[in-house]
């Protein structure tokens, strides 16, 4: 049977002002101005790039502000080196447990093109937890994910994340039955990661046409037969000085 999965186009702010309670936020957000700048002058590829505004640090206090309240046990965020600070900042304002970055390791990432340095082969995750609230999930979390960034990414959009990967992330940080929330949902990859999962899910798209092919991406359905998700090793996590 398929989980219910609710996606609706508009800003988050607008289309999930009605979205009470959630047990979870797990999002692949805008990054940082510094990355989005490196994105438009780098690789080309058969992705459809989306030039999305980047996200600021007013935008991460926004974030956590209207979300505090509603989710009940972790936050899932993709970031980059600039704004994990500022997702870290703003949860720590509001005394949520926050952690060392999770790490996405891509082993199949490109050199660099233009030959003058290190490409990056690693992304940050920002998690944190509400004080006091159950700590959920199969097992103890890994401190990073390994996942090539080519495989099953979602919808042909450039950043979109693999769904081994949002799959992994999905049984780590919510339960079967749980409802997830994504406000930055692309090709919706993590929607179909916890249909898969067995989870609820509702999310947000702004933009109209990865809104379109999320909703085709939805309508052909998903099933446990999927690949499951990418090897994950145990690695120490620290909290931040």
């Amino acid at each position: 049977m398929q989980q219910q999965v609710d996606l609706r186009q508009g800003r988050w702010q607008d289309v999930l002002a009605n979205v009470s309670a959630v047990d979870s936020l797990i999002g692949d957000p805008p990054y940082s101005a510094r990355t989005h700048e490196g994105q438009r002058t780098g690789s080309g590829g058969d992705a459809t790039t989306i030039d999305y505004e980047p996200i600021t640090r007013d935008d991460c206090f926004e974030l956590a502000r209207c979300w505090e309240r509603r989710v009940a046990h972790w936050m899932v965020l993709f970031c980059d080196h600039v704004s994990f600070l500022w997702h870290e900042e703003a949860w720590r304002a509001l005394d949520w447990l926050t952690f060392a970055p999770v790490q996405w390791v891509k082993p199949d990432a490109a050199p660099r093109k233009q030959g003058d340095g290190p490409n990056v082969s690693i992304e940050p995750i920002f998690i944190a937890r509400r004080r006091g609230a159950w700590a959920i999930g199969s097992g103890s979390r890994k401190g990073y994910y390994e996942c090539p960034t080519a495989e099953l990414r979602g919808g042909g959009i450039a950043g979109a994340k693999p769904l081994p990967l949002m799959r992994a992330l999905v049984r780590d940080y919510s339960e079967p039955g749980h409802l997830i929330v994504d406000p930055f949902s692309g090709s919706a990859t993590t929607l179909v990661a916890a249909g898969i999962e067995g989870r609820r899910a509702v999310g947000a798209e702004e933009q109209v046409a990865t809104y379109e092919m999320a909703v085709k991406r939805l309508a052909k359905g998903w099933t446990l037969a999927m690949p499951l998700g990418p090897r994950a090793e145990p690695m120490q996590q620290r909290r931040l000085m």
